[in-house]
């Protein structure tokens, strides 16, 4: 399951071997590892890759594990590992490297970051002043510069800022060797590892922007000033919900979803023509424009797109790979190297998993692309953890040996605490711990509680597990709060209406499973009060199918799978936006409906 497409620039002579300098058509490689013999199944867990980043100068591959390793551009030594545990994300642009763990901890390498010794990672989330903003949620690299999403939704940028890429005068600031404040309220970042400019969307679906845009590369219309200083609005967005932005040195591609046109997905780009993958043949955009093709069918949905330095590469819902822009090196995978002004299918080797298309995903380096294999399941006990960081939610209250005070949800202690029955005997014991440790401890005990996960803090660990389920995994602590129906009635704090019954459920667990409803309770303008919502489309058995899954992760013996509430599942799937986990919804659906047959 490590296979990997290939195109473009070679610059991994140790792993890609017996290749040109340019690989105009996708290849297959796998990892190989030194000593490999040794221990298989380990060596074979390391290469269930999750994630590639890639630059200039280096290349991160990430792995299911939480290990990661870098290969330096043209280095004839084997790839090295990098020596931090844990790691949930990586993002690598032009000269800086920056890797996020599940404790939520930033480390970053690079001569913008630690100038004394840029090969050296340090942790950039611990410079932070405000420390009650040191937990971080997601990190992207633009050319020079990390950004960084706080657990407090607030976006922090350290590195270069020639460009204002940073939202504050070059003049004033020519560089950050420490994460500064750049804006509050913020949902998603968007940059490149090629772009010195920063897209920032606050959870109002209103979009901010601030670097170079001497080649409109940011769509904020044709200017004579070539960088915009300060984060600036923007006005003339196309309707829908921004669901990603890609983006190159010359140019970025937005996705837009509307749920009311076919398709629902469509991509808009801007920048320089002369450079890079607009998509459109001898026009310069200075706004975001819709990109239109032949090749976008009604029927076809864009499942994901990644933007390199020059060139753009679509995923499309039927097994197409879509690409255009420079092909100098191949990067395109047309097996020429001429340049593609407008979109054109690349052909594939045949896909070892092509049975489902959607868990295939792209990355574009500067001058080079990978296509590979990585479901896209969400882990649960991550997901948890974010949420423990968001505080929203948090309805029970410890204090620390300083006196801060610190929120944890009380449903969750309730079934990830032991004894049941003398369940307040064991948060008072926990709030005697807490009471003898720092803020930064405290944290991490309630992580620990969360994901089980004693890597966090063996020390700390040895002393919470008696008082915890140490042996249950958190798939199991949800279930069990579902079969605790009449015990925990009045934490339901959401109701959906359908024409027959309502269904109440903790918005808590509605989070951890639906990007829908995580949207709606996490968004700081959002009324928390209870809400109705309808969801007539849907028959009983196959809501009644929803409401287990969500809480247990499985079906029910019971129930009678048909074609008809096949369709319907598949429908309501996109429909809530489910954070699928291995094994998804829609899989078990189709091995029970098979073993009826």
């Amino acid at each position: 399951m490590n296979d990997c497409l290939f195109f473009g620039l070679n610059e991994f002579p140790k792993l890609i071997k017996n290749e040109p300098n340019s690989i105009t058509k996708p290849i297959q490689f796998k990892f190989k590892f030194e000593n490999e013999n040794e221990n298989e199944n380990e060596n074979e867990n390391e290469k269930q890759i999750k994630q590639i980043s890639s630059s200039n100068f280096s290349t991160i591959f990430l792995f299911k594990n939480g290990k990661a390793i870098e290969y330096l551009r043209n280095s004839k030594q084997n790839p090295k590992k990098i020596q931090i545990e844990n790691i949930q994300k990586v993002t690598v642009g032009y000269q800086i490297e920056a890797i996020l763990t599940i404790e939520g901890n930033v480390f970053a390498k690079g001569k913008y970051i630690n100038p004394n010794n840029p090969k050296e990672f340090i942790n950039i989330s611990s410079l932070i002043e405000d420390t009650n903003d040191r937990i971080i949620e997601d990190i992207v690299s633009g050319y020079n510069s990390i950004y960084l999403l706080t657990s407090n939704q607030n976006t922090y940028g350290i590195g270069s800022n020639r460009s204002c890429q940073l939202g504050f005068d070059s003049k004033t600031i020519r560089k950050a060797e420490k994460p500064i404040l750049m804006m509050k309220n913020v949902s998603k970042i968007f940059s490149g590892n090629s772009s010195n400019f920063v897209f920032l969307l606050n959870s109002n679906q209103e979009l901010f922007g601030c670097g170079h845009n001497r080649d409109s590369q940011m769509g904020l219309g044709k200017r004579k000033e070539g960088i915009i200083n300060k984060l600036t609005k923007f006005q003339n967005i196309p309707k829908g919900k921004i669901v990603d932005i890609q983006c190159g040195y010359w140019h970025s591609v937005m996705m837009i979803e509307n749920q009311n046109q076919n398709p629902k997905r469509k991509l808009y780009s801007c920048g320089d023509y002369h450079y890079n993958g607009l998509g459109k043949k001898d026009e310069n955009t200075y706004e975001f424009t819709e990109i239109k093709s032949s090749l976008f069918e009604n029927d076809d949905n864009i499942l994901d797109f990644s933007c390199g330095n020059q060139h753009t590469l679509i995923l499309i819902e039927k097994g197409k790979l879509i690409g255009f822009g420079s092909n100098y090196f191949g990067q395109l995978g047309t097996g020429d190297t001429n340049h593609q002004p407008t979109p054109i299918q690349i052909k594939l080797p045949k896909l070892r998993f092509n049975e489902n298309i959607s868990n295939y995903h792209i990355s574009c380096g500067n001058y080079n692309s990978f296509l590979y294999y990585s479901p896209s399941f969400s882990n649960l006990e991550e997901d948890l953890i974010k949420l423990f960081k968001r505080k929203e939610f948090c309805d029970i209250s410890f204090k620390t040996k300083n006196g801060e005070i610190i929120s944890a949800h009380k449903l969750i202690l309730k079934y990830r605490l032991k004894d049941q029955n003398q369940n307040q005997n064991q948060i008072e014991k926990l709030q005697e711990i807490i009471s003898t440790k720092s803020i930064k401890e405290s944290n991490q005990i309630f992580e620990m509680i969360y994901s089980n996960n004693s890597k966090i803090n063996p020390k700390l660990y040895s002393e919470i597990k008696e008082i915890i389920n140490s042996n249950e995994k958190i798939e199991e602590t949800i279930k069990r709060i579902y079969l605790n129906e009449n015990e925990n009635e009045n934490e339901k704090d959401f109701i959906i209406e359908r024409k027959e019954k309502k269904y109440k459920f903790p918005k808590l667990i509605l989070i951890m499973r639906s990007e829908l409803y995580r949207g709606m309770f996490l968004s700081v303008t959002e009324d928390k009060s209870n809400k109705v919502t309808d969801y007539s489309e849907l028959s009983n058995k196959s809501f009644q199918i929803f409401e287990y899954w969500i809480y247990s992760n499985q079906i029910k013996n019971e129930i009678k799978i048909t074609q008809e509430i096949i369709n319907e599942i598949e429908i309501g799937i996109d429909y809530f936006q489910l954070n699928q986990t291995n094994p998804n919804l829609f899989d078990l659906l189709i091995n029970k409906f098979n073993n009826q047959n």
